[in-house]
């Protein structure tokens, strides 16, 4: 019997870098609405006595980026700014105002300015390496979380951001090292407990993840993001149920979580309940329109309900928002396999292995679509290719067993 299958939406088990109210130096939760006020009124009367204030300028933005009101956070920061020009700290909360607004570069400017003016200014070194991780610039993010420091040997915050970045580039010896780091300082930092999890997590550490995502929420239980990456580690493990229960614990901590949606819907569809999981995928997308991953998600729950016209629409989408995310191309090309359209298959799934020469399922998929085709030769190619970059797993056991085929009928 032949095995056609189609692939399910596998959720994506590195989730480094998201356990963290750190990344945009926020601020703390501790002040309240009516400190803030009380400030912001106290530096408005300095500055109405004197309008060359720049420590009132300052002051007022700093309380202005407290309450989340960035804009006039900057334009205090840049009146102060006016007044003296050598005010480090200024240029420095006027980055963090500019990343909250994800101005990265205008942050990254604002931070170079201020380590101009104090080279040993270990927060603004640090501040620089999370804008940019937010670019993607994960060397530089480095650099500077290692000058954070070596200025600043006792800097958790440092160790943690640079315990991220390792993670992201794959480098999880580096990245646990530094988590332990930031741990050793600071024993009840649920953050760096979280992206410790995530690391666990992109190792195939599931036990040990859980573990570190159970301290974060015993050190801060309204963590949402701890229980969305809990969730995770459970998918990956297989425990489907635990997994869908975590995610919403954390969409009822925080209703506007996209992730948490996106990912409970690939828990639904990994149980076979693919109306629940467009839900949530939709849900996503009525948060965060851009989110490929939940594009991703609804394509492949179309497709097992064999809807290939929504598949295609969303994987369409999907490749529109990010033309390198070959997973996509692999499973357009399946529904164009499930309709017909072999050429425009071929299509995809070549264009998902020029991406990633290693990704077994796309030579499996086209593999399939060549059978289909009936070139042998081709199949046969894919399919030991298949088997040879995925020889214990799903993906390789579905080509050997076809590969069986092909001999059965003389192919």
């Amino acid at each position: 019997m032949r095995t056609w299958w189609w692939i399910i939406a596998v959720v994506a088990c590195v989730s480094l870098g998201a356990c963290t109210s750190q990344e945009k130096q926020a601020p703390a939760s501790a002040i309240t609405e009516e400190r803030l006020a009380r400030d912001i009124a106290d530096y408005t009367a300095a500055i109405n006595a004197n309008g060359q204030d720049a420590e009132a300028y300052y002051g007022r933005g700093t309380a202005y980026t407290y309450r989340g009101e960035y804009h006039r956070a900057i334009e205090d920061y840049t009146e102060a700014l006016q007044i003296n020009p050598q005010y480090a700290e200024a240029y420095y909360g006027r980055g963090i105002a500019y990343a909250y607004e994800d101005e990265y570069d205008r942050a990254i400017e604002d931070y170079t300015k201020a380590l101009q003016i104090d080279p040993e200014y270990g927060e603004a070194y640090c501040a620089r390496g999370r804008a940019y991780r937010h670019k993607g610039e994960y060397d530089q993010a480095i650099h500077d979380y290692t000058k954070a420091v070596q200025i600043n040997p006792q800097y958790a915050d440092a160790y943690y951001s640079r315990g991220n970045a390792y993670g992201h580039g794959g480098q999880y010896d580096r990245a646990i090292e530094d988590l332990n780091k930031a741990l050793q300082i600071n024993p009840q930092y649920a953050d760096a407990y979280c992206s410790r999890g995530g690391v666990h997590t992109s190792e195939g550490e599931y036990d040990l993840a859980i573990e570190d995502f159970n301290k974060a929420l015993q050190i801060d239980p309204q963590f949402a993001t701890a229980y969305c990456e809990r969730g995770t580690a459970y998918t990956c493990r297989g425990d489907y149920d635990r997994a869908i229960e975590d995610y919403s614990k954390a969409l009822q901590i925080d209703p506007q979580f996209a992730r948490a949606y996106c990912e409970r819907g690939t828990a639904y569809s990994h149980r076979g309940e693919y109306d629940r999981a467009i839900e949530d995928y939709t849900k996503a997308l009525e948060i965060s329109p851009e989110h490929g991953e939940a594009l991703y998600g609804r394509g492949n729950a179309y497709g097992h309900k064999g809807e290939y016209d929504r598949a295609i629409e969303d994987f369409n989408r999907a490749v529109e928002i990010n033309p390198q995310f070959a997973r996509v191309y692999c499973q357009r090309g399946s529904a164009y396999t499930h309709r017909g359209e072999y050429d425009r298959a071929i299509e995809d799934y070549t264009k998902a292995l020029q991406i990633n020469a290693q990704f077994a399922r796309a030579y499996y998929g086209r593999g399939r679509t060549y059978f289909e085709q009936e070139k042998w030769a081709e199949a046969r190619s894919d399919w030991e290719k298949a088997v040879e970059l995925d020889p214990n797993g799903e993906t390789g056991q579905n080509a050997r067993n076809n590969l069986g085929i092909l001999t059965e009928e003389g192919h």
